[in-house]
């Protein structure tokens, strides 16, 4: 039996996001995310909207949807575009800081001709979520493509699994990765040469260069469709800002759970859930507690 991974103490990292008097958009970072396929519009805007609220100078949704592909009055200041067939160009056009790619992807053509352009998409960190993990699950040619790409550029790719997609990049169940979360979390380290963080119960975070952490915050009102959809743009967020900041993946990722967990332990201590506590109120009170711990 392994020893317990040491509980995660990253929230005085935001102390690097401090803001000088002269810094501009760009210092901030420009975050590019893609998803939602149709039906399922609603996880790239969820998590575009931590992106936001957490910071990013630009917040850049490729939609996959053609009929959710336009302004939205209430959050005008997301960047909404028509995921277009030429993903290779469109990234290099934007050149963005940081990707995240999954939350609502699905599993078209065009889902997969992303998935491969960001694979390509040099040096940049990667945030891999939802859609594009099964994606990757099921087609050797992606897991390879994202190994190529950690060798060259190591450090640049975080993987967040809850644990069914933890199950089918790993070829077992649910239920053997809740068995032993810890193997289970080295597995994928192992299988992925990439930053782990494997969401659940006592969210578990490692690196093929970091050992093993543990979050000690969270609590069942966080299950709830949308929660990691939140957590994907949060850590886009905190690594887009980091460019300029000093915070790699490692750092933004770590940061990212613990405070994404942290707001939902505030908001249950405000009687706000834990039944019923939505992504979106996370959200708002990530953003709050980010301010504070400035």
């Amino acid at each position: 039996m392994h020893t317990p991974a040491p509980a995660l103490q990253a929230l005085d990292l935001i102390r690097r996001l401090k803001r000088e008097s002269s810094e501009h958009k760009g210092n901030a970072g420009k975050a590019l995310l893609v998803g939602g396929a149709p039906g399922m519009a609603g996880a790239l805007l969820l998590a575009g909207s931590a992106t936001l609220h957490l910071g990013a100078g630009w917040t850049i949704l490729e939609m996959l949807d053609p009929s959710s592909a336009h302004a939205y009055p209430e959050q005008a200041e997301l960047m909404v575009r028509l995921a277009s067939f030429k993903a290779q160009e469109q990234l290099t056009s934007t050149a963005p800081d940081v990707i995240a790619i999954g939350p609502g992807l699905g599993f078209s053509t065009l889902a997969k001709e992303w998935l491969n352009a960001v694979l390509n998409f040099p040096e940049c960190p990667i945030v891999i979520d939802a859609d594009a993990l099964n994606l990757i699950a099921d087609t050797p040619q992606f897991l390879e493509k994202l190994k190529e790409r950690n060798q060259l550029f190591p450090g640049r790719s975080v993987l967040t699994p809850h644990p069914g997609e933890a199950a089918r990049l790993l070829g077992i169940t649910a239920a053997q990765v809740q068995q032993d979360r810890f193997a289970a979390l080295m597995a994928l380290v192992k299988r992925s040469d990439s930053i782990i963080a494997l969401k659940g119960e006592r969210t578990l975070i490692a690196s093929p260069t970091h050992e093993a952490a543990q979050c000690a915050q969270g609590n069942p009102g966080m299950a709830t469709g949308g929660m990691g959809d939140v957590l994907t743009g949060t850590i886009a967020a905190i690594a887009a800002q980091g460019i300029a900041h000093q915070i790699d993946l490692w750092e933004a990722t770590c940061v990212g759970v613990q405070l994404h967990a942290t707001a939902a332990d505030s908001l249950v201590a405000k009687q706000v859930g834990p039944i019923g506590l939505t992504p979106t109120e996370v959200t708002l009170e990530m953003r709050s507690l980010l301010n504070k711990l400035l």
